[in-house]
């Protein structure tokens, strides 16, 4: 299965990105996505950009996949008691 999370370009450098989410650093090749900026977002599949999001969007989405993870935290919580 693949997810879909916005991840935000820390630094380029030699056409890799270091890539955050959730305060964890990834790398990423910028070989599909050439345009992409520090600063911007990016979906990041099979350690590849695949596609750059506006801020707005990516803001959305991140507060959704917090807000499954919180729920699944609750969920989780409520079986152990």
């Amino acid at each position: 299965m693949c997810l879909a999370i916005p991840m935000k370009i820390k630094s380029i450098s030699n056409n890799r990105a270091t890539v955050e989410v959730g305060g964890v650093d990834y790398q990423a090749n910028l070989d599909l996505v050439s345009d992409a900026e520090v600063g911007d977002y990016v979906i990041v599949h099979a350690g590849f950009t695949i596609e750059k999001l506006d801020e707005e969007a990516a803001l959305e989405s991140l507060e959704i996949w917090r807000e499954i993870a919180e729920f699944s935290e609750k969920r989780q919580e409520r079986k152990r008691n």
